[in-house]
């Protein structure tokens, strides 16, 4: 008798599906994680995204909870749906870990991030930078004769779009405090 030459989970309709259904798509996603605030818990949860080799683009933490001892981890990271999935899982198992969620999913959020850009200028590029830094609502929170400090607050891609228009005129350093986000409306 001969064998049957059908490739395994050619079709859909198989028994035996075996065609991957998972995304290969990256995804951006802020989590916002209430944990006990007690030494070794920032390590920990660290540890959870460099021992699986996940990706940590920004990261703030703070005291939320000061009578209950509690703190808030704010995460932005990148990874395919499934990934993110596995990233909020495990982090529900660390044991001073009370709550994940996942605000990019959860609903609108508001984020927002502080940014400090020494620029150094003289002339027309000083005067450019000024101008920019009155449209981007910019303050300047230090000046020389040869450069500024503007700090700038708002979402991560405003940031990111003053320092792109900043670079040409001088950009000497930049100073990011990180993704800081609240889920919006009443829960």
């Amino acid at each position: 008798m001969a064998a049957l030459k059908i490739k395994k989970g050619s079709t859909s309709h198989s028994a035996y599906n075996l065609r991957p259904n998972f995304s290969d798509v990256l995804e951006r996603h802020t989590l916002a994680v209430r944990v006990d605030n007690e030494p070794g818990v920032l390590a920990r949860v660290i540890g959870l995204f460099s021992g699986r080799g996940y990706n940590i683009e920004s990261l703030t933490v703070a005291e939320v909870d000061h009578t209950g001892h509690q703190s808030r981890i704010t995460i932005v990271t990148t990874g395919t749906p499934q990934v993110i999935e596995q990233i909020k899982a495990q982090l529900g198992r660390i044991v001073p870990v009370h709550e994940v969620h996942d605000l990019t999913v959860e609903g609108p959020a508001v984020e927002r991030e502080l940014g400090l850009f020494k620029v150094a200028g003289t002339g027309d590029k000083r005067v450019e930078a000024m101008r920019l830094a009155d449209i981007f609502r910019a303050n300047v929170v230090d000046t020389t004769l040869e450069s500024f400090v503007f700090e700038i607050t708002g979402a991560p891609e405003k940031i990111d779009a003053f320092a792109d228009l900043m670079r040409p005129l001088g950009l000497q350093e930049v100073a990011r405090t990180g993704v800081a986000a609240l889920s919006r409306g009443a829960e």
